[in-house]
């Protein structure tokens, strides 16, 4: 089958290796394969650059790229919500466990997870904690040794908010806690978070380095945001310990977070006791891992994508008001193993605020218990792409397992 029979656009710039952007039916900026080729140019990919369905303008990199490189990474491709990822839980409460009105719900969801951020992150912010519950103290514990040796080659990163303060807390932004359903009125819990602001340190440290590397070395980039860290030096060894860190830390925020949801909504007295299903899937889509394709060993970066092994469960969230799917990865190799991490914005947040109103977002959010007010608008469905429209466009990259639609929604 020629490229042009496959279920990719296929996309070739002056120089450098194609583009493979699974983005028919979906929209696709300019700017966005602009900075796709870009990335393409740098002479340490491998094979090709992959775009995903939810592809949208990044810094440096796309939003839903998947880059394979030999000898080097690219601080700024991983991104500062290093480990950013997904978590979903199947539970045997059913939708006739649920009461009419979900407001307790979400209140005992929301009193459980700190949750947004207050004082500019300071002392009293609302989205830490002040006395961590004993089970987020002994996570920190395993955590910590690891995060000391880090700071000890670079004590810069012992500022802002102490992390063990932030472990088990959602953040704000795009990140949520779900309550959903699925097509056969099973009760799930979802959610989606990070490495928090330990993270956010260590991928602004690096990305810095690396571009101060890159000034002082002479190289010619196609995008500054492309600075990047050659294998074999320290600064590459610390980056990797460091990025690999925050990826752990990531998915051990994400394990605590689903034990206070369970938690909270057990003792709320709005549902009967229940206990939590056999499918569990948590899964990066920030992330740098070494992986095995076409023969060789390789860094594949996935900024905003998942990946989808044959057979192996991912999770791709709609928006505040559209469904969610649980999908199995078909193991495609033209993607690096790899599908959407989401709907994709089709806006910026700028934009979004300016062109949508508290109304609209009440109307968009009809039916989900969640916030109705002009601090998320940003957030509102409309300001992303149809879920829907993405699913189709990666049909060969993931297959939909179960379709999710939400009831509760809590935002950061």
């Amino acid at each position: 089958m020629s490229d042009a029979e496959k279920n990719y656009e296929l996309l070739e710039g002056r120089d450098g290796v194609p583009v493979k952007a699974w983005v028919k039916g979906v929209p696709f900026e300019e700017e966005a394969k602009k900075q796709l080729l870009n990335v393409a140019r740098l002479p340490f990919v491998y094979r090709w650059v992959a775009a995903m369905p939810d592809v949208h303008l990044g810094i440096g990199a796309t939003v839903g790229c998947v880059i394979p490189t030999v000898g080097a990474i690219i601080p700024a491709a991983v991104g500062v919500d290093i480990g950013c990822g997904m978590m979903a839980t199947l539970t045997t409460l059913q939708a006739s466990d649920l009461p009419d009105d979900l407001k307790g719900i979400r209140s005992a969801i929301e009193r459980a997870v700190p949750h947004g951020r207050t004082n500019k992150g300071g002392r009293g912010d609302r989205g830490a904690w002040g006395d961590a519950p004993d089970p987020v103290a002994e996570a920190w514990a395993r955590l910590e040794p690891a995060y000391r040796r880090l700071l000890d080659r670079h004590p810069s990163l012992d500022r802002g908010a102490p992390p063990a303060q932030q472990l088990g807390t959602l953040g704000s932004g795009n990140h949520f806690i779900e309550v959903c359903l699925d097509d056969k009125a099973r009760v799930w819990f979802l959610l989606h978070s990070g490495s928090r602001g330990v993270g956010n340190r260590i991928g602004t440290q690096f990305i810095e380095i690396a571009k101060e590397d890159m000034r002082k070395a002479g190289v010619d980039l196609p995008d500054r945001d492309l600075a990047y860290l050659p294998e074999g030096t320290s600064r590459f060894r610390d980056y990797v310990e460091g990025v690999g860190w925050a990826q752990t830390y990531a998915a051990t925020n994400r394990v605590l977070m689903m034990e206070r949801i369970v938690e909270a909504v057990g003792s709320s007295g709005d549902v009967p006791p229940f206990t939590v299903g056999e499918t569990v899937v948590n899964c990066h889509h920030n992330y740098v891992a070494k992986e095995r394709h076409f023969g060789r060993e390789v860094f594949v970066t996935r900024k905003g994508a998942v990946r989808a092994g044959k057979g192996e469960l991912g999770i791709v969230p709609g928006s505040m008001g559209a469904r969610s799917y649980i999908v199995r990865g078909l193991g495609n190799p033209e993607s690096f193993e790899s599908c959407s991490h989401g709907a994709g914005r089709r806006m910026s947040r700028g934009e979004a605020k300016r062109r949508f109103t508290v109304k609209d977002h009440e109307e968009a959010t009809r039916g989900v218990e969640c916030r109705k007010d002009s601090g998320v608008i940003d957030e509102t469905p409309a300001a992303y792409k149809s879920i829907d429209a993405v699913m189709a466009a990666q049909r060969d990259l993931a297959e939909p397992v179960e379709t999710l639609r939400q009831v509760v929604c809590v935002k950061g």
